[in-house]
Order: structure tokens, then sequence, then C-alpha cells
């Protein structure tokens, strides 16, 4: 096995300076790849634009359309059982209901009844466990 050596010291070094006394910098190395940037692209949904199949495009769109919606069901369920701990009368930093609305994006009126869902979530859930699904 090799040994480890030092660095070399860059005040020695002859490349890319004047020679004078001062410490030499070096330009960083040039990435050998640009790093691509992610961006959306409406012609690629989860391969349904590349079924032929009419029969097939209809079974696979409808797989994703509901999971998308159970998704979209169980996210709402955290965000009621996180808007209920929020708005919690023996929490010492409860958050009242129209700073809960502000950070949900909500109407006050559409907060309180979030806060409603989320405790009952809550009390039929296992204390340390997550929400309950509603169905």
């Amino acid at each position: 096995m090799a040994e480890p050596h030092s660095a070399p010291d860059p005040s020695r070094s002859s490349a890319g300076g004047s020679g004078a006394g001062g410490p030499h910098y070096r330009r960083p190395a040039p990435l050998l790849f640009e790093p691509t940037e992610a961006a959306p692209d409406d012609e690629h949904f989860f391969g349904l634009e590349s079924l032929t199949d009419p029969k097939e495009l209809l079974d696979r769109a409808t797989e994703l359309l509901h999971a998308f919606r159970a998704a979209a069901d169980r996210a709402q369920e955290y965000q009621a059982a996180a808007a209920a701990q929020l708005a919690d009368p023996k929490s010492f930093d409860k958050l009242p209901d129209a700073a809960i609305a502000d950070r949900g994006g909500w109407t006050e009126e559409y907060a309180r009844k979030m806060i409603e869902f989320g405790r009952d979530l809550l009390k039929d859930r296992v204390p340390g466990t997550q929400p309950p699904p509603q169905h």
C-alpha cells in the first residue's frame, strides 16, 4: 500500500503564476458535463402518451386517477390532524384559527372545519401512530 503524501505547496508551484513570491491561485476544474435542469414535460405523463390501445390507456389512466385521489385524501387527513394539533387548547403554543388558516391557505371557516375533522381523526387513533384512514 502506498504511503500517504501531503498535498503540494501551491506557493512553490510554477504553474499559472508570475513566479513572484505570493500564493498562486488555480482556476477550479471545469465540469465534465452540465447538469440537466428538470423541466416539466407535458408530453410524458406516467407513460400514458406511449399507450396506443385505448382500452389499456383508459385502464391505466383510471388507475392513476384513483391513486392520486387516494393520495390527496390521505394528505388532507394529515392536514386536518396537524391543524387540530396546532389548535389544541392544552398546548402552550396553540395557534389561533386565523393563523392556521393562513398557514394552510384556507379561510378561517374552512380551518375550523379542518380542526374539527382533525380532532375526530386524532381521538380515534392509537397514540403515537398516524391518523386512521376515513373510508
